[in-house]
């Protein structure tokens, strides 16, 4: 097989990566064939207590579970891929397995084997819609700052910022709130939580740590309202 061109190399790391767990057969790889002509990049891997750990390093947008009978320990496996990879996880389930298929299963959505290609392609479109809708809910911008829920990172003007874990609480807090005015007290139930015995002078001193990191002569972010407490720029 020839070498992809730089131009198929880019196309195809655009596609949404869909990975297919399932034993070979005519129908998977059918389902295969057919993913791809409908746009998707398609892997098919065989069931394996390592798959995980060997898929580690591979960027994923969608795991396809085939619940065959034969396998064992799906709904560990599911959520092992899930806290590692953090992706849909859609199963393709035998209608005979319906009943055992729990509310509390590591799954977003199922298909019924034998299923309909044109369903199947709408539930991985609407879970990566999903996907793309949470991943923009764990950015907060706000002008050059921007705070990353996900990674629990801090940078303004692209430069990373180093906050300590109350700081970082106490301005996802604020951003995700902006405009709207909370007194110390709010702050100290909703940050530190209702059993912090401390007084409202660490809201103070807090607020001030964190001026003094993400604030200087063209950035201003938390404004003191006097009298009563803080709030977050609308910028």
């Amino acid at each position: 097989m020839a070498d992809s061109t730089p131009t198929e190399l880019s196309r195809r790391l655009a596609l949404p990566r869909v990975l297919v767990v399932a034993d070979q057969s005519e129908q998977i790889r059918r389902l295969r064939s057919e993913l791809a002509e409908r746009g998707f990049d398609c892997l098919v891997v065989p069931y394996d207590a390592k798959t995980v750990e060997h898929l580690a390093g591979r960027s994923l947008d969608v795991v396809l579970l085939d619940m065959a009978e034969a396998l064992v320990d799906l709904d560990v496996w599911a959520e092992k891929m899930k806290q590692q990879k953090q992706i849909p996880v859609i199963a393709l389930i035998p209608r005979g397995r319906l009943r055992s298929l729990d509310s509390s299963a590591n799954i977003d959505d199922f298909v019924v084997t034998p299923w309909e290609t044109t369903e199947l392609i709408v539930r991985i479109e609407r879970s990566l819609g999903r996907k793309r809708n949470k991943a923009k809910e764990e950015v907060i911008r706000c002008g050059d700052l921007v705070i990353d829920s996900a990674k629990c990172e801090v940078s303004l003007g692209g430069k990373p910022i180093i906050l300590t874990f109350k700081e970082y609480q106490l301005l996802k807090f604020l951003a995700s709130n902006r405009g709207r005015v909370f007194t110390r007290e709010d702050l100290l139930d909703k940050v530190w939580g209702w059993d912090y015995y401390g007084g409202d002078r660490t809201v103070d001193v807090h607020i001030r740590r964190l001026r003094s990191k993400i604030e200087d002569t063209n950035h201003s972010f938390i404004e003191t309202i006097r009298n009563i407490g803080y709030r977050f720029s609308e910028l």
